[in-house]
């Protein structure tokens, strides 16, 4: 009878406790999304990013539009991918580097966070900024609602496969620069591994691959296993997968680990 009494207050701490402990979890990453969403607005660097890709993803999409004359935003869609190859390493290659080459590192080590806190704070901080201007071609649906009748459920399906592949793409591109303190060897090394992860889906580069090792079928391979086009087309096609959520979800997962990882690395 005292046995349960005495251990039901031990119960009740516990229970208590872990809504505090998240909560206090989400506030240190909020600290740094708010420390590193200043950073990006601080300077005209983020302004200079978004307007670059603004003009050149919609002015591509309209010259593709006025040729083909049809309703859709899939021209868009399908050059997002080889847009982002460039475009979010040139976003990511300052994140750690520059807390390298300015000192800074040693500072934000010093904060009463988790190494995890800090990483996740970074990586929100960079996907809202991606999603920010993602919302800056919302002009393009409404023109197209505009002029016509326009698959909206494949526009939202396709917008959502957009906010995947721009969140995998920031993923990978966070934790190279954390390998390094060199914001060009950053932006090179993001920059090649979204042009394999675009580029092995590629028809074209499948076959020459197969070709070249017909009983390994390495093309294949990379594709079905790798590549990241299978399963953006699936959104763009308007096919909203288990599949190809779980690859994203499990992608970003893997790379936002291994940049906790080497911070932890570097921090002890």
């Amino acid at each position: 009878m005292a046995d349960g009494i005495s251990t039901e207050p031990h119960r009740l701490e516990s229970s208590a406790g872990e809504p505090a402990a998240v909560a206090g979890f989400a506030s240190g990453v909020w600290v740094v999304v708010k420390r590193e969403m200043g950073a990006y607005f601080d300077s005209p660097i983020a302004y200079i990013y978004a307007t670059v890709f603004l003009v050149l993803s919609t002015t591509t999409f309209m010259n593709s539009f006025f040729l083909d004359s049809i309703v859709d935003m899939s021209a868009y869609f399908d050059m997002l991918p080889f847009l982002l190859i460039p475009f979010v390493p040139a976003m990511t290659m300052r994140t750690w580097a520059e807390e390298h080459a300015q000192h800074t590192f040693e500072l934000l080590m010093t904060l009463p966070l988790r190494s995890l806190q800090i990483v996740l704070g970074k990586y929100a901080a960079a996907l809202l900024f991606y999603l920010l201007i993602l919302a800056g071609t919302a002009p393009i649906v409404i023109m197209l609602a505009w002029l016509g009748s326009p698959d909206m459920g494949l526009i939202f399906s396709s917008y959502l496969g957009a906010l995947f592949l721009g969140a995998f793409f920031l993923s990978f591109g966070l934790f190279l620069s954390g390998l390094t303190h060199n914001q060009i060897v950053a932006f090179v090394l993001a920059t090649l591994m979204g042009f394999a992860f675009v580029v092995s889906g590629h028809e074209k580069v499948v076959a020459v691959l197969d070709g070249l090792s017909p009983s390994w079928q390495l093309g294949t391979w990379l594709l079905e296993s790798l590549s990241v086009m299978p399963h953006y087309e699936s959104f763009t096609r308007g096919v909203l997968g288990l599949g190809s959520a779980l690859y994203f979800l499990l992608m970003i997962g893997f790379f936002v680990w291994m940049n906790d990882v080497t911070l932890r690395r570097n921090r002890y």
